[in-house]
């Protein structure tokens, strides 16, 4: 390696690959790594086993053991390959293994030298929350944070407000302990099902400032709440934008589900930052009126909500730069990254089964 050059990186924390990997990729101190994951476009990697990732790892990381014969596979479904990847394993070996993988598939990765164990000695901090986390940035800069905690239930983060949608403690044998998280500022719901609408959860985020948003029939049910309709729009605050719209099932024999104009899915408006959540829906027509969409949760399982070709013709239709499919229980949704990489549609799959 040039001098010049390594005197440089070093002074950076960061070095290149070491002469026995495959492929080229930076290693980074435990400085350095922090430095580079506070950037919300830089994609977390923890590539332990599940049972290590779940002891403690690092906040808002994705866990992809890269001991499984899946995980390349598994990795371009989940990393953007145009996103920086930061990988971590416990000591910096399997990563630096990881890094090499990554690499020769064209992504740009920085491995943490001394791992998980290194992090923690430097007094760096770890967490078990189980939920994956992304991040984006506002027009003005401000940073919003997306957990994904179950199901159709999202945390999110913004200029340290906590917004909920959906929250809902257990789903089959996944479970959300709600009193660990901080009191929410806002809550939404959709709609009255028990995988939306949970009154114990709802206590649980429950503070003396909270604003509870949702349908007609849910503010009759918890006695309580702002009432929105679809088509109503409601200013929450300076920045903080929310309006109603329609979700609802149209094919035959499963109107049952969600009647057309019961239920809401919402279009939250963070400092311009624009994000559709559909709530139970099919790809119904008034799909065609959401505009300039950033982010999308669009559901998918029939016959409650939309088979995965309604889901990529709804994915075309709303047109976000960020898709996440969401409530898919059992439905196998690995495939639509690829379905929609020419629409030029980012497709996050997260654990919202």
């Amino acid at each position: 390696m040039n001098k010049a050059l390594a005197f440089i990186l070093g002074m950076l924390g960061l070095n290149a690959s070491t002469a026995c990997s495959q492929h080229a990729f930076e290693n980074a101190d435990v400085q350095a790594f922090a430095e580079l994951i506070q950037n919300p476009d830089v994609q977390l990697l923890d590539v332990r086993t599940a049972e290590e990732f779940a002891e403690g790892h690092l906040d808002g990381a994705t866990n992809i053991d890269v001991k499984k014969g899946t995980f390349m596979e598994e990795a371009k479904t989940r990393l953007d390959t145009a996103r920086k990847v930061a990988v971590y394993c416990r000591s910096g070996r399997r990563s630096a293994d990881a890094a090499s993988m990554l690499s020769g598939e064209g992504y740009q990765v920085v491995n943490l030298l001394g791992g998980i164990v290194d992090w923690q000695a430097k007094r760096r901090p770890v967490t078990k929350d189980m939920a994956e986390v992304d991040a984006f940035r506002t027009k003005s800069g401000k940073i919003v944070r997306f957990h994904a905690l179950v199901h159709a239930s999202i945390r999110i983060e913004y200029d340290g407000k906590e917004i909920e949608i959906d929250p809902v403690s257990k789903l089959g044998n996944r479970t959300i302990d709600f009193t660990s998280l901080p009191k929410a500022d806002y809550i939404f719901v959709t709609h009255e099902h028990g995988d939306h609408f949970d009154k114990g959860a709802l206590q649980q985020l429950s503070g003396a400032k909270t604003q509870f948003i949702t349908n007609p029939r849910c503010a009759e049910m918890a006695s309580y709440g702002h009432v929105m309709k679809n088509g109503d729009k409601l200013a929450l605050d300076d920045d903080i934008k929310v309006e109603a719209v329609p979700a609802y099932n149209y094919t035959e024999g499963h109107t049952q589900f969600h009647p057309k104009g019961r239920d809401n899915g919402y279009i939250l408006t963070l400092d311009g930052l624009r994000i559709y959540i559909a709530g139970d829906t099919e790809d119904i027509p008034e799909m065609a009126d959401v505009k300039d969409i950033d982010i999308a949760f669009l559901p998918c399982n029939q016959p409650y909500t939309m088979t995965t070709d309604q889901l990529v013709n709804a994915a075309k239709v709303v047109k976000p730069r960020v898709m996440f499919p969401y409530h898919f229980g059992q439905t196998d949704v690995s495939k639509l990254p690829e379905q929609l990489k020419a629409e030029g549609i980012d497709v996050r799959i997260r654990h919202y089964e």
